[in-house]
């Protein structure tokens, strides 16, 4: 019988690559973890530091520095983190080098709630508690707040957030009665009636289209009041 070593030589090949493969991912596996990477993307301004998510990751798991790998459940830590309610999104993985490293979304307000709950509204519609390490510059929501209110503030704020003109100078929104709603504007003295939500890209361009002309001739301070509630027109009232 002739003996093709040529096989041999193949499966003595698999064996050894197999055998350190093993004994990497045994190796790898009995390491522990070095250090903690805290990465905050697509916001600079933090409403949870740092610091915040290392406490909450003692609290509920205690101190994760030397704890072997193959110990980490790495979905539990995620979700931990994405309980606080300042997180929209958290992704926890391994770094080569022996780090448990956590990429953060945090949540984005586009107004906040003063009234007898103060909060944030954020960009998904929800509420949001303030943060105690930073405040956000966006507009203030003030008058009759009801779960109605909220929503169509929240339309309100969206089309305001896709034109920079009005993201830049509206900063207040105040809600006189359901379908009732007031503008403020931030270097302005007149206040807006916008009526309800409806039609609010044919309102805003004739809004617009009013204050260019009304700069220009220098008569934006002879206004008292500026409404938007009828058809296709503006209707002002002088000081």
């Amino acid at each position: 019988m002739r003996i093709n070593y040529n096989y041999i030589k193949l499966l003595a090949l698999v064996v050894v690559i197999t055998g350190l493969y093993a004994f990497s991912n045994q190796r790898s596996a009995k390491r522990s973890i070095n250090g903690i990477a805290i990465d905050f993307v697509e916001n600079q301004n933090l409403f949870i530091t740092e610091g915040a998510v290392n406490k909450l990751l003692i609290q509920k798991f205690g101190s994760l520095e030397n704890v072997p790998k193959e110990k980490l459940v790495l979905n539990t830590i995620e979700k931990a983190i994405e309980a606080n309610k300042m997180v929209k999104s958290a992704q926890v993985y391994l770094t080569v080098n022996g780090k448990l490293a956590s990429k953060i979304i945090q949540r984005t307000p586009i107004g906040r709630i003063e009234g007898d709950s103060k909060f944030y509204l954020d960009e998904d519609g929800k509420r949001m508690p303030l943060s105690t390490s930073y405040s956000a510059r966006v507009p203030i929501i003030t008058g009759r707040i009801t779960e109605k209110g909220l929503a169509d503030v929240y339309k309100i704020l969206n089309y305001v957030n896709t034109d920079e003109f009005l993201k830049k100078n509206i900063i207040g929104l105040h809600i006189e009665n359901e379908d009732e709603y007031q503008l403020r504007f931030r270097t302005e003295e007149f206040v807006v009636d916008l009526g309800d939500v409806e039609r609010l890209e044919e309102k805003f361009s004739n809004f617009k289209a009013f204050y260019a002309k009304a700069n220009k001739d220098k008569t934006l301070q002879n206004y008292d009041v500026v409404s938007l509630e009828f058809d296709n027109q503006v209707v002002c009232t002088k000081i």
